[in-house]
């Protein structure tokens, strides 16, 4: 068997790289900085946005309603509204904003600037109707709400989304990598015999991994488009495409370069990126299955199946307990949701598609009626980065990796134990 080589050999041709893409950039913040002048060139601007999320809020004795949306640019924004506006969610709505203050870092984050609404359109987009056709198979709005999230991702309601963060299962309902691998092994499984069948008969000289691959990146993409390019979806995305060509080039995919090559493009050509937490959390988990796969490359395949995802469970736990901190006694769980959702998901695709999309509700039901009680549990500031730290340590030295389970391990005892 040829061994595959490294994307790098030399450090004069990482640099080259890193300049070319510090420079792109450079150029890709100047473009977005361009557009803010334009924004706030007048006192007002007229805005065409998706309204993300709507929810009632009540401050200082007045009860209004919050509006999250973006519009087809990235530009995400709150906004407020009367009480008495009707639910409005995921409708298109044009209106006028007023940004006063906003600067260049607001503005590749999110901001809040109040409005007026102007029209709302009354014709219900495709993803409108697609989850009313989902809706159409559940009896409980909490169950449609979940698969709204994992098809169409639609934030999910502020109580699922504790419910979920409590199990440790917040993962399994935000479309990234995880979903992204699962349809491309559905694709491929589909196009596969079809592109057979045509392939022997009218193009026998084709490469058939190649051109299996290109139909399944463009379905992928237009699905991509179709969810309004969450974060951690463009940086699963980018992974496949930097991954299969250098996986057809003969160059190692499990590596520390491809990922580091995949985040550096995609930040170069998106710099909001750089402001987004899926982001960060997206990557943060493929960095760590990279790190255990590169140290634990000689370990039986079985074993590597087995321990994966505990391994992942562990060495994100302080993600989880820095950014979120919430924790429950079946939090640990998540280790068996994660396995189990593997199978869960395709199928759950493929029975929504014949007309038993109900079929896992009282699965789903159950899940959501185990103990919601958890407690906060946040990791010190100085502690998270001293483990970021270790971590990327960990990529040279191997023995640091006993420091992030030791580490890992006694935070999670320490949770178990307050929890318990």
């Amino acid at each position: 068997m040829i061994e595959r080589v490294s994307l790098f050999n030399k450090k004069r041709d990482f640099f080259i790289f890193f300049l070319i893409s510090f420079a792109i950039f450079l150029f890709s913040l100047l473009l977005e900085y361009k557009n803010y002048k334009e924004f706030t060139i007048f006192d007002s601007a007229l805005v065409k946005a998706t309204v993300l999320k709507q929810y009632l809020k009540a401050k200082n004795g007045r009860t209004y309603q919050v509006l999250k949306l973006k519009n087809e640019d990235g530009l995400t924004f709150y906004t407020t509204a009367k009480k008495s506006l009707h639910n409005i969610k995921n409708n298109e709505i044009e209106l006028e904003i007023w940004p006063k203050d906003l600067n260049f870092y607001k503005y590749l984050t999110t901001f809040y600037a109040p409005s007026k609404i102007i029209k709302i359109e009354n014709e219900n987009s495709i993803k409108q109707k697609l989850n009313a056709h989902i809706s159409s198979s559940h009896k409980d709005a909490n169950i449609a709400n979940i698969y709204h999230a994992l098809y169409t991702a639609t934030p999910l309601e502020w109580e699922l989304q504790k419910t979920f963060s409590y199990l440790g299962v917040s993962h399994l309902l935000a479309i990234s990598g995880f979903h992204l691998g699962v349809l491309s092994a559905l694709l491929f499984f589909f196009i596969r015999p079809v592109y057979a069948f045509a392939q022997d008969r009218f193009f026998p000289y084709t490469n058939a991994k190649r051109d299996i691959f290109f139909i399944t990146a463009i379905l992928l993409f237009a699905y991509m488009l179709f969810l309004d390019s969450p974060p951690s979806l463009i940086r699963a995305f980018g992974m496949l495409l930097a991954g299969f060509i250098l996986y057809d080039r003969g160059i190692k995919i499990v590596s520390m370069q491809t990922l580091f090559l995949t985040l550096l493009l995609l930040l170069a050509f998106f710099p909001r990126l750089c402001f987004s937490l899926g982001f960060w959390l997206s990557a943060s988990g493929v960095f760590y299955i990279f790190l255990f796969l590169i140290h634990f490359k000689n370990l039986n395949k079985i074993w590597q199946f087995i321990l994966l995802p505990l391994w992942v469970y562990l060495l994100m736990l302080p993600f989880s307990l820095a950014i979120f901190g919430n924790f429950s006694l079946y939090h640990p769980l998540s280790i068996l949701w994660t396995i189990l959702f593997t199978l869960f998901y395709p199928l759950s695709i493929l029975l929504h598609i014949v007309g038993f999309g109900d079929f896992f509700d009282p699965a789903l039901i159950w899940l959501l009626k185990l103990n919601k009680e958890g407690i906060l549990i946040k990791l010190d500031l100085f502690l998270f980065l001293s483990y970021l730290a270790i971590s990327v340590g960990a990529i040279f030295y191997r023995i640091l990796i006993w420091f992030l389970l030791l580490f890992c391990c006694t935070l999670f005892i320490y949770s178990m134990y307050h929890v318990a």
